[in-house]
């Protein structure tokens, strides 16, 4: 059964930092072209505490707002290929079920590895070039 994670109003301070969580993921998105679940989901663990799969599902969310205004901005240039976002997209959308599915049984330590794994790699890419 799906439970959905809701936070007590809580201080003012962690309201703050999800708000610098939002506009970090936000500014990565729009500049790198990231997913805000790169940004997002690491702070949410380390800054605030969250549990793997509760960092995701929240980033995942917050990611429906980002995503669309971020392709709205973007179409606004003329940087949006629809047709070939369509054929990127709509098989992703078989990805995330199964990966979603996965989650839900694989030990969180294991998420936590391997997201930081894939992270390094990236960055090590980055890098090289």
């Amino acid at each position: 059964m799906a439970r959905m994670v809701v936070e007590p109003s809580g201080s003012a301070g962690r309201t703050a930092r999800l708000a610098i969580i939002g506009t970090l993921a936000g500014l990565f998105s729009g500049l790198f072209g990231v997913g805000g679940g790169i940004v997002m989901v690491p702070l949410l663990i380390v800054w605030l505490g969250y549990g793997a799969r509760e960092a995701t599902g929240t980033s995942l969310a917050a990611i429906v707002l980002i995503a669309a205004v971020a392709a709205a901005t973007q179409a606004g240039y003329g940087n949006v290929d629809v047709a070939k976002g369509l054929l990127v997209g709509v098989p992703a959308i078989g990805g995330v079920l199964v990966g979603t599915w996965l989650q839900q049984r694989v030990p969180q330590k294991a998420i936590a590895l391997t997201f930081s794994v894939v992270l390094v790699g990236v960055a090590i890419r980055l890098v090289i070039g």
